[in-house]
């Protein structure tokens, strides 16, 4: 497997300042981020708890930054591969993390690993999704100046709907002639390239 974590200037930093965490802190740090990993909107800890961190385990603030990013990207890359435990610790090892941090991570990986995957499964990534679909075709047939004009206009209706948010955003879309037939074979398009999955 390619490695998941490459060796640039500030993961190198990152990981000079993690060895030098308490090995006993350290579980706990992995499994507080963890816990929190799956939450888009949510930081693993506050501004109060990022305070108290830096004296917990004497970090500058922009150090404590880099320490609670780098852990979790890796832990996050860890859960994009759905890695075994093993896996994850030889590459931490790989990129110099000491014996003890990188055991700590399979660890908590192991007890805590599979259960993230499936949360973040089941998490939507885009903030919002389709909700409903309408349509209305209308056909111009003449006007003043023109008596037999024959000319359709489609407007289509998009419901978006946040997961925060009970109210659904309409948004409309005028196509003309042109436009609907364009739209209509790129349809036919998506529909016989699905059909040949099947």
């Amino acid at each position: 497997m390619a490695a998941i974590v490459k060796e640039t200037g500030s993961i190198k930093q990152a990981v000079i300042l993690i060895n030098g965490i308490n090995d006993g802190k350290f579980p706990r740090l992995l499994s507080r981020i963890l816990q929190k990993l799956h939450l888009k909107d949510e930081h693993s800890f506050n501004e109060e708890e990022k305070e108290k961190l830096q004296g917990a385990l004497s970090l500058e603030k922009q150090d404590l930054r880099l320490v609670l990013e780098t852990v979790s990207f890796i832990l996050e890359q860890a859960a994009y591969y759905n890695m075994k435990p093993t896996a994850l610790q030889q590459q931490l090892e790989n990129i110099h993390l000491s014996q003890e941090k990188a055991e700590a991570f399979a660890q908590a990986w192991t007890n805590m690993g599979q259960d993230i995957v499936e949360k973040l499964r089941q998490s939507t990534f885009a903030p919002k999704k389709l909700d409903k679909i309408g349509f209305c075709l209308n056909l111009e047939m003449g006007h003043s100046t023109q008596a037999k004009v024959k000319s359709p206009l489609a407007v289509l209706e998009l419901g978006i709907n946040s997961d925060d948010s009970e109210k659904t955003e309409k948004i409309l879309v005028e196509f003309n002639h042109g436009e609907l037939l364009e739209f209509y074979n790129k349809l036919e398009t998506i529909q016989a390239q699905l059909d040949s999955l099947t």
